[in-house]
């Protein structure tokens, strides 16, 4: 009888090396670095200080990474950072990590990122639009509402189609991943040699002679952050921090193949190498992706390209209408593969808390595939729920109501969360390497601890940032996160 129940609760080792690495590339490459550095570049206003974010936001990632391997390798389970947290700080700390990842940062990103292949989608079909409703939007809560436009429902079909794929196995979802990564990543070096190769015209941002002053680009820091009365270079820096977010939030799932640490064959060698092979060479695509986006467009082209899709506008001056085509089919399939990594990682997560007892029981089995079909199965359905709501904003002097970007509010409402728990990460390696320093350590963190150091007061200056210019929504991230305190409590009484 325990044999059968370990047979429906045990997951298979069966991805190697190249597997895991594909998972973190896949996962990472998505919707962010085809349309975040438009935000960027206005909260901004200069091509260097854009280039910049990319390149902190890559430091960060690859500090991380550096730290992460370190765990990895020591606690190779399926849950990930949810075990290394518990093992360094308790189980509370574990459940909020669960609790934040399944209500807002996991399921968020896969909502974003559905959302982002809807939009580009809408490039074939036009009638696929944000404000093309079937149900028009209902206020719900002061500032919030809900809708269903033709965008949201194709994201939810494409998590719901996912996720089946998901629940046929490990092997459906490897192919998948490997197949989609392979081709994304190669769209993405090929936009690059591009706009390195057919740009550089003279009035692109790359040749303007204001790399760093930003006003004399006619940046204005209370047109980039309305109602700001912070002038300067504190400005500067305070906007900066927030130019962040986008650059964060394209980088941030680099963590997911640690969700999937049983399942990598001999752990100790490959999920460190994967972790550190998959970050540094997305850091550098995305680094190279932004000179191509400056060498062939204007400041002003990047700032105010049609939706927020530089890559597209920037295949537009290239190449016209068929160079917009490419690109956008480039980026559906980008966002497809990199959706089919967050789905397949995440359930992991809820299946080690339900072996745990800290989350719906099912969730902790397996089905005759060996993989978690239920958690799975629930974790689409918040990810489809979170599709719904945007936010709604009335103009005082015309009462006219515009309702939020969904993709923008998203990235915002899990950047500050998924902030706090980076650092609970990083400064778990110093934890546990003085709570249990026998421990076995196939890798071990370079730079130890100026790495470490470094990654924690970056992420803790950001946190403070965005608390201070977007409370709102990174405000709401971190509710969400408290929440789970009661729900822990709660959840260990009943079980």
């Amino acid at each position: 009888m325990s044999e059968e129940r370990d047979q429906r609760t045990q997951l298979v080792r069966s991805l190697g090396l190249l597997d895991a690495t594909m998972i973190v590339i896949g996962s990472m490459i998505g919707s962010g670095i085809f349309i975040v550095s438009a935000e960027s570049s206005r909260l901004i206003g200069a091509p260097g200080w854009l280039l910049l974010t990319w390149v902190v936001a890559g430091l960060l990632t690859i500090a991380g990474a550096l730290c992460c391997a370190e765990l990895a390798t020591m606690m190779p389970r399926a849950g990930g950072i949810y075990i290394f947290l518990r093992e360094a700080y308790g189980p509370t700390f574990g459940f909020l990590y669960g609790w934040t990842l399944f209500l807002v940062v996991q399921t968020g990103t896969i909502a974003a990122v559905a959302i982002a292949f809807a939009s580009f989608l809408g490039v074939f079909a036009p009638t696929i639009a944000r404000d093309h409703y079937l149900v028009d939007p209902v206020t719900v809560l002061p500032g919030y509402a809900l809708s269903l436009s033709t965008e949201q429902l194709v994201a939810i079909l494409l998590i719901a189609f996912l996720t089946f794929l998901n629940t046929r196995g490990l092997r459906v979802g490897k192919i998948v991943q490997n197949s989609f990564t392979v081709t994304k990543t190669a769209a993405l070096f090929g936009v690059i040699i591009i706009g390195l190769i057919f740009g550089w015209k003279p009035n692109c941002a790359a040749l303007a002679s204001h790399w760093w002053d930003a006003t004399a680009n006619g940046w204005s820091a209370q047109v980039a952050q309305p109602g700001f009365t912070v002038i300067g270079g504190l400005a500067v820096a305070l906007l900066f921090g927030k130019a962040m977010v986008g650059p964060i939030f394209a980088q941030t799932a680099w963590t997911n193949l640690t969700f999937i640490g049983s399942e990598v064959r001999e752990p100790g060698r490959n999920l460190s190498r994967a972790l550190l092979y998959g970050c540094g060479i997305v850091v550098g695509l995305y680094v190279l992706a932004n000179v191509a986006y400056i060498a062939s467009l204007s400041l002003a082209e990047v700032q105010n390209a049609s939706r927020n899709r530089v890559a597209v506008a920037m295949m537009h001056a290239i190449f016209g209408t068929p160079g917009v085509l490419a690109v956008a089919g480039a980026i559906m399939i980008s966002t497809f593969g990199c959706n089919n990594g967050l789905i397949l990682a995440g359930a992991r997560v809820y299946y080690a808390m339900a072996r745990d007892n800290l989350f719906f029981r099912k969730a902790g089995t397996i089905n005759r595939f060996h993989v978690p079909a239920f958690a799975l199965v629930v974790q689409a359905i918040w990810t489809a729920l979170l599709t719904l709501p945007r936010t709604v904003t009335t103009n005082p002097q015309t009462g006219v109501r515009t309702f939020g970007n969904v993709y923008t509010q998203l990235i915002e409402y899990l950047v500050s969360a998924d902030l706090i728990f980076y650092i609970l990460l990083v400064a778990a390696v110093m934890v546990l390497r003085t709570k249990n320093p026998e421990a076995e350590r196939p890798y071990r963190t370079w730079g130890y601890p100026i790495v470490p150091m470094f990654s924690i007061a970056l992420a803790a200056i950001l946190i403070f940032d965005l608390a201070y210019l977007a409370p709102s929504t990174s405000g709401i991230g971190i509710l969400i996160m408290l929440s789970g305190v009661p729900v822990y409590f709660l959840w260990r009484r009943s079980a």
